[in-house]
C-alpha cells in the first residue's frame, strides 16, 4: 500500500477519545484550530448545502461557566445537582480550545435531515482527525445542556438546526491504546 494510505490508516485508527480532564493546559495556536476547521470545511455534502457550522471558544472556562449557568437556570430546585453544575462549569479547564459543533439546516428540504447531520459528523470526524495527526487530544461530548432546547436558543438556532457536539481540544501526556470488540467479519456481508 502507498504512504498516503498508510499514513491516514494510522491516524485512523490512533484517534481516540481524551476526557478534557486528561488534557494538561497546554495552549493549541489558534492558527492549528483554524487549520482543523478547514479540514472540517471539506467534509462530503450532498446539494453543496454545507450544514456544518462550528462556535469557538479560544478560552474554554467563557463556555464552561456558561454552560454551568444554563444548567442551573433550566433546572427546577428539586433537580438541581451542585456536582453536575461543577463539573459542567471546570470541565474544560484543562482545555486549550471549545468548539461547539452545529448542524445548519439547508434550503433543499428535498435533502433528509439525516444526510445534514451526516455530513456535519463528517466534519467533525475531520476535525478529530486532524487532531491527532497534530498529537492533540479530542473529546466530543453530548453531556450536559448540549441537546436540550436551552442550548440551541443560547446559542440562536432555528428550529431545524441540531448541536451535534460539544468538542474539547487540548493537549494530553497519554493516549488510549484503542480496541475493538467485534470482529470486522461480524459486521460485514460480502455477496459475489
Amino acid at each position: 500500500m502507498d504512504n498516503t494510505f498508510s499514513a491516514l490508516s494510522t491516524i485512523i485508527k490512533n484517534r481516540r477519545t481524551i476526557k478534557p480532564f486528561m488534557m494538561n493546559g497546554n495552549k493549541i495556536p489558534d492558527e492549528q484550530i483554524t487549520a482543523l476547521l478547514e479540514l472540517a470545511n471539506w467534509a462530503p455534502t450532498h446539494g453543496l448545502t454545507e450544514p456544518w457550522r462550528f462556535v469557538v471558544y479560544a478560552e474554554p472556562a467563557t463556555f464552561c461557566l456558561q454552560h454551568a449557568e444554563m444548567y442551573k437556570a433550566d433546572t427546577d430546585a428539586e433537580s438541581f445537582n451542585e456536582s453536575v453544575y461543577n463539573n459542567l462549569k471546570q470541565q474544560g479547564d484543562k482545555a486549550s480550545h471549545v468548539i461547539i459543533a452545529i448542524m445548519k439546516r439547508g434550503n433543499l428540504p428535498k435533502i433528509p435531515v439525516f444526510e445534514e447531520m451526516a455530513a456535519t459528523a463528517c466534519a467533525v470526524q475531520n476535525l478529530l482527525l486532524g487532531a491527532t495527526a497534530l498529537n492533540m487530544a479530542s473529546y466530543w461530548g453530548t453531556g450536559g445542556m448540549a441537546l436540550k432546547p436551552v442550548m440551541k436558543q443560547f446559542l440562536g438556532l432555528d428550529v431545524e438546526d441540531q448541536v451535534i457536539g460539544i468538542l474539547y481540544f487540548g493537549y494530553a501526556a497519554e493516549h488510549p491504546v484503542g480496541k475493538r470488540i467485534i470482529a470486522l467479519n461480524e459486521k460485514v456481508k460480502w455477496i459475489k
